[in-house]
Formats: C-alpha cells, sequence, structure tokens
C-alpha cells in the first residue's frame, strides 16, 4: 500500500533545535509544526518524493525522501536578507503590517455568516467512532511474561499517523445519527436521533467510560476559547489570539477547487494553556478550510501527554463551506516522557448528506428519538459497510473479533481491573461491581474500627434498573449497620424514575447546607482517620425513602419524595435532646415529611441513557429547589414545618486568566424543628478540605433556621506561577477563595433544642440565645491555595476574619486534599 512515513529534527546552523518550524510534503497540503524540542512526525497513505521545511527568518529547504519510513535532521540556515533583525524563535512576530493577520481579521468579520448560520433550518447525516489504544508498547512490554499466550493480540499492532507512536486498540464504539437543526435568531434548536450503535473492547463497564466524557467535548474553532479537559485554552483563529500566537503565512494552494492561504501559529510564551500548528483560509468566503491544533507539550495540563485536534471543512459552492470531519487523539499518560506508554483516547467525526431549509415546526426539535430502539443496536455488517462515513484501517477492521476474543483471557482482564479499580474504586464483576474499595477500612471514636463491604448491579450504561447497597461493622460499639437503594426507570422518553431506599448507620450531620435524602451517601467528615480533633459528633440515623422523578424536558428534573427519618446521638460526647410541648425531654426525633424539588442545569451533556448517567461536561450552571413539608403527627412525626431551600452554583471561563466558580445557598424553616432537623452551618474538623464547607468551623459552631450563603473561588490554573523561572517547571496552580454566611434562628426552637445546644462543644462557654446560636452577623473566612503539588496534592491556608473572640476558635489554619483532575 502507497504510503511515507516520516520523522526528524529540524535545528539551526549552531545544531539549536527550531521549535514550531512548518514541515510538508511538497505540493500538497499535508503538513505539521515541530514540536518544543524541534521534533517531528508526518505520515500519508500517499507517497511524496519531496519534503520542504520553512521557519520565519530561515531559508527554505527542500529535500528527496528516498524510502517510505526516513529520518530527517534538517539544517536551516537563517536568510540573508533578515540578517539585520533579530530573531526569537518562540518571541512576537511583528503584528503591523503582518498579512497572516490580516487575513484573520477578514475572518473574524465574516464568521457570523458562515456554516449553518447561512440557512434557516439545516439536516445531516454524522458518523462517530470512539476508540481507545494502548500506545508506546515495545518489545521489553510485549515479552513479559504476563503476557505468556495472549501473543496473539500483538499482531494487531499499528503505528499512528499523529505522533508516529505503535498502538494496540482496546476498545472501538460506532454511532450513526440523523441529526435536525433549525436557526432561531442566536439560538439553535437541534435534535439527534441515534440511529445504529456497535461496540467492542474491554470496558463496557465504568472504566472506560469514566474516560470517554473527555472525548466528548463540544467546541468552535471561530470562539476565542476553546474548552478542553476542564480548561480554556486559547483559539488560534479567536480574536484574543493575536496577543497569544505568532503567525505567519506560508503558502498558498489550490484545495478542492478553492484557492487557499496557508498560515502557521505557535504560541509566544510557554507554560500557557495554548495550541500550535497550521490553518487552511479560503479566499472570498475567508472560512477555515482546514485546520490542526496541537497543545504544547508545556501547558500546565495532567495526565495529558498530548493533545491533537483536526477539523475539515466541505466547500459546497463559492459562498458555502461547512463541518467534513473533525479528528481528536489524546495521550493519557502518568508521565509526559515521550516513551512512557499511555492509552490513545480517539474520536473521530464525519458529516455528510446536508439537506437546508426543510424547516420543520419547534416542538420536533424538542422531541428526544428512543435510543432503546433493539434496531439501534443490532444494525448487521452489510449496513455499517454502507453507512460508515470513514472505512475502518488495516488494524481495526479486524480490531471486533481480536477484542471478543481478549475479554475471555483472564490475565489481560486483570491488568485491565486494576485499571478500573484506580479510577472508579470498583472491582468489575460479570454484570456487578464490588466497591467502592476505598471505603473498605474506616475509623471513628464511635464505632472504632469499621469494616464496610458493598457493591451495585451494572449491566451497562444504558440499564433500567439498578440495585446497590453495603453493609459495615464496627468493632468499637458492636454493631452492624446498612444501606439498599433500588432504581428503576419505567418511562424512556420523560425519564420517570422510581427509587426506594432505607440506611441504618452512624453519620456526621451538618457537613452541608441543603439536605440530602441519598440513603447511600456519607460525607467524608463522618471519618476520623484524618480528623483534627475528636469524632465522637455523630449522629445515629435510619432513613427510609421513596421518590419519584422525571425529566420531561433535558436537564429539568422534577423530584416528589417521601421520607421517614429518625434521629438520636451516636454518643456521650453531646446531646440531640429537645424539649416537646409537655415539657418532656426526647432524645430522640422521629419525623416524617414529603418533598418537592426542581433541579435545572441549562447546557449538562450526559454520557448513557440508563438509570443513571456520567455528565460530560463541568461549564454548566446548577439551580436546585427544594420544598418539605414535615408531617407532624403521621407515622409518629414530631414537627410540624415547612422548609425551602435554594441552591446555586455557576462557574465562569475567563480564559487564559482561569476558571471562577460561584455558589449560593439561601434557606428558611417555617415552625419548630430539632437540632437535626435545622440547618447546621457545616463546619470540618478534618485536616482535609471538603467541598462547600467552611474550613475553621468546628462542627455545630452555629445553627440556623433561616441562612444566606455564598462561596467564591478562583483558580488561575498556573497563570502567576507559570511566568517564574523556577517554579514554571512543577506546573503548580494558584487559587483564592472567599466565603461567608449570614444567619438567623428563632427563640422558640432556641427554647425547644436548650438541653441539645448546651451539649454542644463548640457552643461552651456561650450564652445561649439566638445571636450567639446563628452567624447574627456574616461569618466569613478566606484562603489561598497551591493546586497541583505533584499533579494530586492541594494545600489550602484559611484565615478568619469574623467571630475571633469566640472560645475555641480557629483563626488559622491548613488542609490538604487530594484529587485527579487534568
Amino acid at each position: 500500500m502507497s504510503q511515507t512515513k516520516i520523522k526528524g529534527v529540524v535545528v539551526d546552523v549552531d545544531g539549536n533545535p527550531l521549535p514550531f518550524a512548518s514541515v510538508i510534503f511538497k505540493n500538497s497540503t499535508e503538513g505539521t509544526i515541530t514540536d518544543e524540542d524541534g521534533d517531528f512526525y508526518l505520515s500519508s497513505p500517499k507517497t511524496y518524493t519531496e519534503l520542504q521545511a520553512s521557519f520565519v527568518g530561515f531559508d527554505k529547504i527542500t529535500l528527496p525522501i528516498e524510502k517510505q519510513n526516513q529520518v530527517f535532521k534538517i539544517t536551516l540556515k537563517e536568510s540573508a536578507s533578515q540578517l539585520q533583525t533579530v530573531v526569537i524563535y518562540t518571541g512576537r512576530v511583528q503584528k503591523k503590517g503582518n498579512p497572516a493577520i490580516a487575513l484573520l481579521e477578514k475572518v473574524w468579520a465574516k464568521k457570523r455568516n458562515n456554516g449553518f448560520k447561512m440557512f434557516k433550518s439545516f439536516d445531516y447525516k454524522k458518523y462517530e467512532k470512539i476508540q481507545f489504544d494502548l500506545n508506546n508498547i515495545d518489545s521489553s512490554f510485549t515479552e513479559q511474561k504476563v503476557f505468556k499466550g495472549l501473543e496473539f493480540i500483538f499482531k494487531e499492532i499499528d503505528t499512528s499517523r499523529v505522533s508516529g507512536k505503535n498502538f494496540l486498540p482496546v476498545y472501538i464504539n460506532e454511532s450513526v445519527y440523523n441529526v435536525y437543526g433549525k436557526n432561531k435568531g442566536n439560538d439553535e434548536l437541534v435534535r439527534e436521533d441515534l440511529v445504529a450503535n456497535k461496540n467492542s473492547g474491554i470496558g463496557a463497564g465504568a472504566g472506560v467510560t469514566t474516560y470517554i466524557k473527555d472525548l466528548y467535548v463540544d467546541y468552535n474553532i471561530y470562539d476565542d476559547y476553546i474548552r478542553l479537559f476542564g480548561k480554556s485554552f486559547a483559539s488560534p483563529v479567536g480574536k484574543p489570539g493575536v496577543n497569544t500566537y505568532n503567525y505567519v503565512l506560508s503558502d498558498s494552494a489550490t484545495i478542492d477547487g478553492k484557492w487557499c492561504f496557508n498560515i502557521v501559529y505557535y504560541p509566544i510564551r510557554k507554560n500557557e494553556l495554548t495550541f500550535k500548528g497550521d490553518m487552511w483560509i479560503a479566499d472570498t468566503t475567508f472560512a477555515v478550510k482546514d485546520i490542526n491544533m496541537q497543545v504544547s507539550r508545556s501547558a500546565n495540563l495532567n495526565w495529558v501527554k498530548e493533545v491533537y485536534l483536526e477539523q475539515d471543512f466541505k466547500v459546497l459552492n463559492d459562498s458555502t463551506i461547512l463541518p467534513e470531519r473533525d479528528y481528536m487523539l489524546a495521550d493519557f499518560s502518568l508521565r509526559k516522557k515521550k516513551t512512557s506508554m499511555g492509552v490513545f483516547g480517539k474520536r473521530t467525526t464525519y458529516y455528510d448528506a446536508y439537506k437546508f431549509n426543510n424547516t420543520k415546526n419547534d416542538g420536533f426539535y424538542k422531541v428526544k428519538s428512543d435510543i432503546f430502539e433493539d434496531s439501534i443496536y443490532n444494525a448487521n455488517e452489510n449496513y455499517w459497510k454502507e453507512n460508515r462515513l470513514e472505512k475502518l484501517d488495516k488494524n481495526e477492521e479486524g480490531v471486533y473479533t481480536m477484542l471478543d476474543t481478549l475479554k475471555t483471557v483472564p490475565k489481560f482482564k486483570r491488568i485491565y481491573n486494576l485499571g478500573v479499580i484506580l479510577a472508579t474504586g470498583y472491582v468489575e464483576f460479570p454484570n456487578f461491581d464490588y466497591g467502592p474499595v476505598f471505603s473498605t477500612f474506616d475509623f471513628n471514636d464511635v464505632e472504632g474500627i469499621r469494616v464496610r463491604v458493598g457493591g451495585r448491579t451494572y449491566f451497562g450504561i444504558n440499564d433500567m434498573w439498578r440495585l446497590q447497597g453495603y453493609t459495615a461493622y464496627g468493632f468499637g460499639d458492636h454493631r452492624f449497620k446498612y444501606g439498599v437503594s433500588y432504581k428503576y426507570m419505567f418511562n424512556k422518553q420523560k425519564r420517570l424514575i422510581f427509587g426506594a431506599g432505607r440506611r441504618d448507620d452512624v453519620e456526621q450531620t451538618g457537613a452541608g447546607l441543603t439536605v440530602s435524602n441519598d440513603v447511600l451517601g456519607r460525607s467524608f467528615a463522618s471519618s476520623g482517620l484524618f480528623s483534627s480533633g475528636a469524632s465522637n459528633l455523630l449522629t445515629d440515623i435510619q432513613l427510609s425513602n421513596v421518590f419519584f422523578s422525571a425529566e420531561p424536558v433535558d436537564n429539568i428534573n422534577f423530584e416528589v419524595s417521601f421520607v421517614n427519618r429518625h434521629l438520636k446521638s451516636a454518643s456521650t460526647a453531646f446531646s440531640m435532646a429537645y424539649i416537646d410541648e409537655a415539657g418532656n425531654i426526647k432524645n430522640k426525633t422521629r419525623e416524617t415529611e414529603i418533598g418537592f424539588s426542581v433541579k435545572y442545569t441549562p447546557k449538562r451533556k450526559v454520557f448513557g441513557n440508563g438509570v443513571e448517567r456520567k455528565e460530560v461536561n463541568d461549564n454548566y450552571p446548577v439551580f436546585y429547589l427544594s420544598y418539605a413539608n414535615g408531617l407532624g403527627g403521621f407515622l409518629s412525626s414530631d414537627f410540624d414545618y415547612h422548609k425551602f431551600q435554594l441552591y446555586y452554583k455557576q462557574p465562569f471561563y475567563l480564559g487564559l486568566l482561569g476558571k471562577t466558580t460561584t455558589t449560593v445557598e439561601l434557606g428558611k424553616t417555617y415552625g419548630k424543628a430539632s437540632l437535626g432537623l435545622l440547618n447546621v452551618v457545616p463546619g470540618n474538623q478534618s485536616f482535609f478540605n471538603i467541598q462547600n464547607t467552611f474550613g475553621l468551623l468546628n462542627y455545630y459552631e452555629f445553627v440556623t433556621d433561616t441562612y444566606a450563603s455564598m462561596h467564591f473561588e478562583h483558580n488561575f490554573n498556573g497563570r502567576i506561577f507559570g511566568k517564574i523561572p523556577f517554579l514554571r517547571k512543577l506546573n503548580l496552580r494558584e487559587v483564592v477563595g472567599v466565603k461567608g454566611i449570614y444567619g438567623s434562628i428563632s427563640q422558640d426552637n432556641v427554647t425547644m433544642n436548650a438541653p441539645a445546644l448546651n451539649s454542644l462543644p463548640s457552643l461552651q462557654g456561650i450564652t445561649i440565645n439566638t445571636k450567639t446560636v446563628a452567624p447574627s452577623e456574616v461569618y466569613y473566612e478566606y484562603n489561598a491555595a497551591i493546586a497541583n503539588i505533584f499533579k494530586l496534592f492541594r494545600m489550602d491556608f484559611f484565615w478568619r476574619g469574623s467571630y475571633l473572640d469566640r472560645p475555641g476558635a480557629n483563626k488559622f489554619g491548613v488542609k490538604g486534599s487530594f484529587g485527579f483532575t487534568f
């Protein structure tokens, strides 16, 4: 088969590598840009005989290609006409009079009139392929004893056309969609109908789907910033790009009958979230015809060694250019060393069969197709041959057979399971996941050593029902605990779900303002392994929950619930007693309530269609409103109250400045309620930072029945540390935040809960009244953090801003946290 594969390095006459030099097959539009070390790899299914290399300020050079796999060392000489100028290889290229920027200005002027925006409506066919491959597999790996008897799988090893690395496919998923869209002013109505789907490989369970979501990112090259892996990268086609990239007009050629100009771009500064690559811009329409974008290796990005994006556009006529192909490759790896092993995640998308102005009413675009239709998953091979918009290559043609065989090999399955455990915390068995394994052992002052076992059913991402549960035993209190939950989706289109559960356990209540009735939830604050003080303020909870939820419109979820709970102190360290209407002291709260909630998550995208789904993106706001009515007297319920709560969370991406997250919580309880039913301001007495808590507050330091809270945090994503030479290579990230709360509590609730309030360690020595129990003056604290320490650890420094004279007040604290973030 005709094919050309070359690699090499581009240097100057002194042997110094030239980063971001252009390397291209002569008389073609197939090329690449060297990396920060001057290295490059280039391949094509065609046969080429000459290679061309160039860089601004240097003479262009043409070299012969003498064999299909060839290694080059290319030396460029400074251009004689530019010897009087100072050439800074990674510095700025002059803006004034730069023809590349003049071209981009025309692109910006016309971007609103290009593509789908030209039509009232549009329909097209979409083919999508997702694939995962092990890469950098060498003989030292394949010859290990663990693979004895598995030699057959290595016959499927091929070489990436992007990086030149060899790879072995382990998972593949193909889908065909019919897409319908309609333009309404600045908004777009879009409906996608899944027509066919097939997949195979290791990881039909939750393991692979943990990483798949990061391949389903939608992006628009004309936007100022492109969000990948939760971060904002400067788009080379966006207006802010002129302050981020050098642009060089490199070439011109006819592509698909359209005269196009080639612009090479590369970042001005290191350690920023940027790309390198080139683009072809069509004349007259001034739309991007083709573009490739490769994330700079110095970018502050974890666990991802390389990201490569391609977009090709189809010329329909002199005035219309539409998407034809998207390609994304991510190289996931523990290390950024070029030879280290990793996993390729690849997504290829093709668009075809365009039709325009076949406009339908708005209701049509809001209807969701039945993705559970059997015909979708049973399409025969003839269908796939006719409907694949890209033929499977050599290694992909045999991948289904190879992967189906591989799944039966116990040795390889064990290797895969280890990766799943690290990623999800679960051990996969047929139709069942055991775990989370990280919760197996725990310790606190009430239970002593705690041992827990549990699991969940898992048949696939489209499961209609799920059963999960656990049991635990405390060697200190000599008690068994348990939790069990069942969910069943009985209407697929409206996502009507019935759920029921029961939990009998001990818990650190007051670890969050917004009430959760999750029967399997357990706050990290309940663990004493990492506590900075006593872990004895735990509550004995018996919770039963029945609910119905529905999502009649995408991302608007309604839920009605019926909850019964029994609460009492789990230790003698404090009391949850209250005084009833007859003046008697009761140590246990029995409460039944009915609740209603609505959750709105605009622009949220999910993966899977079962009773539980995975979220693909994190750039959407969350609005949550709930109402609960305590049914005093029903099923021996002790209190009659009305509770309203509002939760709002909004991320703001500020381009290269990073990401700001704002959280607002409001709540009000009308009527009397015991301590366990009121809103405790969430404290944190552990060594670790717990989200949505106040880092310097003790447990139960403030109790409210009316509150307003706001949290603000900004992550600069290394913007500051990246400019400090001796810190640059550490890829540290700087975070600042402030949080505050105002609250009150009625005198009736203070009087009724006097036995409990007087027993709380945090209120000892304080006169109990409404102004001391609740933060009647705003309590606030602020923090600064160094994140991404060794890619896993974050250290927060907290300062208390008010209530400094309160007995036992923590005025300063240091807390850490671990996290797997890109």
